[in-house]
């Protein structure tokens, strides 16, 4: 069985089988200050929390505190105010569109996801998937990160092809989420296809080219 728990600069917690809210964006789209910052206020709170609470109480309120750091991350990226903007090309969105899909469904069940001019939101099941082969460099993969590992390196490959560039094109680390239940699957669903229209770009989820729904 997969350790359910490792820690890169972020922490993951990749339990076997679960679904899983992942955003990822590119390299340098945002500012390395605001990261720290967020970073560093999200330990401080979830060290206070710990030494307050313990047990059901502990996990609700470190869950509300994670949603609450994402939103404030989610709110600066959709602003896209800093950094590349590589994936408002047509080109570039759709090879991503197209590698998320490729790895349907050997590598994950894809149930949704938006591209936007600087970051991804996948919605992906993990039931039934694989332990992935340890790579020879011995470090430890989830099926998740394996799965993120493989589309993040076609991506990027094709991606730099066309934008005759060089060097990493994904920041190596994504924010995932482990999805609770039925009504929390149902809320991100409409999360993701809404984030176009809450970012200002269309007036109705719909009309946003590159976002998916299986559901």
């Amino acid at each position: 069985m997969s350790e359910v728990f490792y820690r890169r600069n972020l922490p993951h917690y990749h339990p076997p089988g679960a679904t899983y809210f992942v955003t990822f964006r590119p390299a340098g789209s945002l500012p390395r200050q605001f990261l720290e910052r967020l970073r560093q206020e999200y330990e401080q709170q979830e060290r206070l929390l710990r030494q307050r609470l313990q047990g059901q109480r502990l996990e609700k309120e470190r869950y509300r505190l994670q949603k609450k750091t994402f939103a404030r991350y989610d709110a600066v990226l959709d602003k896209a105010a800093n950094g590349p903007r590589w994936l408002a090309d047509s080109r570039l969105a759709s090879i991503v569109a197209r590698e998320i899909h490729a790895l349907h469904p050997t590598y994950y069940a894809l149930l949704a996801y938006c591209i936007m001019s600087n970051h991804v939101h996948l919605l992906l099941d993990l039931q039934g998937i694989p332990e992935p082969p340890r790579p020879a460099s011995g470090q430890h993969c989830t099926p998740l990160s394996y799965a993120l590992r493989l589309l993040k390196g076609r991506t990027a490959r094709f991606c730099n092809e066309i934008l005759g560039r060089s060097g990493p094109f994904w920041t190596p680390e994504s924010y995932d989420h482990v999805v609770r239940d039925n009504e929390e699957l149902e809320r991100i669903v409409a999360y993701i296809k809404n984030n176009p229209v809450k970012a200002g770009l269309v007036e109705h989820a719909d009309d946003w080219p590159f976002t998916y729904c299986a559901m």
